[in-house]
């Protein structure tokens, strides 16, 4: 019954091992579906080890011959093994196949809905699962997960987290699951609050001490939340420590510009036998570019493949190619792009670029440009950096003639927004944009904090306003930054000595990276903003990075 071929599985279209295709075969065998002595657990096994093989044309042979034989209905142990076969199998008519069956299954259970709701979920369906989920008649602890991962993995962190509070005022308590997706989404907005809780919690359920996976996600959270002490605090009382602890570890320090930590933990590392893996080798080649250390970097890139097995991806060259542009050596750079084995992305010609910006090499920027308005057309970003060196350079022309080549190609500026969390709530700016409730003060601290910084040798950099506007404009279109107005408000919102952590969706500019370090001077804070590439850490008028870029 199943197959033309006396009961053999049908042929799997891709290669299978003899092992796997054994099991599936004693699978089979083994649930008598060939004969009247099938039952429904038997038969639930051999569809569960479809699943687990992946083979899912023996997995509809099965559901045939449990259709003929009467098998479905008995319970919902049989239906709920084929329902977790299609929603676990990719592709959007798998997903039909298990909707169909999800709606003519005569009894359905908490199973069930979990089943269909965290296949909904993972393909960002968050509509239909939230539609499901409101079906159900007492949502588990997996229910909510489930959402909460949909939302979150469909690039809707607020979303995610709003579920949580949901889930946390209905009584029911996450477990380790939970916590880990929540800690990755906070990650991802920056909430540092929700994640210093969830933490608690996590330790108190003694989570942090049994799941490796829970004190990863922990690290991961407070690394990209501006946090690296507390981040290194956990690392430090691991009992077990995988590759990824390490890894993330390392990464944190590189991003935070606290590279000679991250090389000292690389060598720690090796000593108690752990291998690296190609996250570890980024994180030490951020580490090298930052701290202008070429020769080790070069050795890093030199040993993946004949010390560890790793072949070299697009991000190792990219991370080369800001180590070199960054030292200067902008001829080995692009030497360095011409002789890659792939295609160079728009990140690599993109690092050389900021390399050309930071030595002032207009010829080399053209080049990358040149690349880049065929890789990434409608970056704004590229235009503005070129823009820069040649206003650095004196040739206001070009600047010109740089901003004609925006507009003809239809190239917009992207609005920047930045985000700080405080009492609880987040709270979001955009460039120019003055909507808060309470605009008109933090307009006005804003406005004390920058004349302060005139008075302490502070220069509006209106070369990154590409507006064909007079410089006095220019000067109000900085003023209104995104991360100022953030920051600002922060400053106003929070006792002294309070450390304000902002995130914002673009680079920092050159003149809000000047302000920055003369404003956590002036009102003795330390200032965190990450910004799409990294972190800076303005404390006492300096800021971590060693150069802007």
């Amino acid at each position: 019954m199943l197959s033309p071929r006396a009961g053999a599985p049908p042929p799997c279209p891709r290669a299978r091992s003899t092992h796997e295709l054994a099991q599936l075969h004693a699978a089979l065998a083994k649930s008598g579906l060939s004969t009247c002595s099938a039952t429904p657990a038997t038969a639930a096994a051999a569809a569960r080890a479809c699943a687990r093989l992946r083979h899912i044309r023996a997995g509809r042979a099965v559901h045939g011959a449990s259709a003929k034989l009467a098998l479905l209905s008995a319970s919902t142990l049989l239906p709920n093994a084929l329902l977790h076969l299609y929603a676990s199998s990719p592709g959007e008519h798998h997903l039909h196949l298990a909707r169909l069956l999800f709606d003519t299954m005569p009894d359905r259970d908490a199973a069930s809905y979990n089943i269909f709701l965290t296949a909904l979920a993972a393909r960002c369906r968050v509509a239909e699962a939230l539609e499901l989920f409101d079906e159900m008649p007492e949502p588990s602890v997996r229910s909510w997960t489930a959402l909460i991962a949909g939302f979150a993995q469909s690039g809707r962190p607020a979303d995610a987290l709003r579920v949580f509070r949901d889930m946390e005022r209905a009584g029911v308590a996450p477990n380790e699951v939970t916590v880990v997706a929540v800690l990755a989404t906070c990650a991802n907005v920056g909430d540092l609050e929700t994640g210093r809780k969830v933490h608690g919690y996590a330790r108190r359920q003694g989570y942090c001490k049994s799941n490796v996976l829970v004190c990863n996600a922990v690290i991961d959270m407070y690394v990209k939340c501006g946090c690296v002490d507390a981040a290194r605090a956990v690392f430090d009382v691991m009992d077990i420590r995988t590759v990824v602890s390490w890894s993330a570890m390392i990464c944190g320090h590189a991003m935070h510009g606290e590279g000679e930590k991250a090389l000292e933990l690389f060598t720690a590392m090796r000593r108690r036998g752990v291998s690296p893996n190609g996250v570890t080798l980024v994180g030490l080649l951020h580490a090298c570019s930052h701290m202008g250390l070429v020769d080790e970097g070069r050795a890093f890139f030199q040993s993946m493949e004949k010390d560890h097995g790793i072949a070299p991806e697009i991000e190792h060259y990219g991370c080369m190619v800001d180590l070199l542009s960054r030292a200067g050596r902008l001829q080995e750079a692009l030497e360095f792009i011409n002789g890659m084995p792939m295609e160079p992305n728009s990140v690599v010609w993109g690092a050389l670029l900021g390399g050309a910006r930071l030595h002032g090499n207009i010829e080399v920027g053209e080049e990358a440009i040149r690349r880049l308005a065929v890789l990434d057309p409608g970056n704004d970003g590229y235009y503005v950096v070129l823009s820069n060196i040649y206003a650095d350079a004196g040739r206001w022309e070009d600047v010109a003639r740089v901003r004609r080549a925006m507009k003809l190609r239809g190239v917009k500026k992207t609005r920047g927004w930045s985000a700080i969390s405080v009492g609880g709530a987040v709270h979001e700016f955009a460039a120019g944009d003055c909507a808060h409730p309470q605009a008109t003060a933090i307009c006005e601290t804003l406005d004390g904090l920058l004349g302060e910084a005139r008075r302490r040798g502070y220069v509006p950099d209106t070369s990154v306003v590409l507006l064909d506007v007079d410089d006095g404009e220019k000067e109000r279109v900085l003023a209104r930054h995104s991360e100022k107005l953030a920051v600002a408000y922060g400053l106003m919102s929070t006792p002294p000595g309070t450390t304000l952590r902002v995130m914002k969706n673009l680079r920092v500019c050159s003149d809000c990276h000047a302000a920055m370090k003369l404003i956590s001077e002036i009102a003795g804070r330390e200032i965190v903003v990450r910004d799409r590439n990294r972190f800076h850490c303005f404390k006492n008028g300096v800021c971590s990075c060693r150069d802007y870029w």
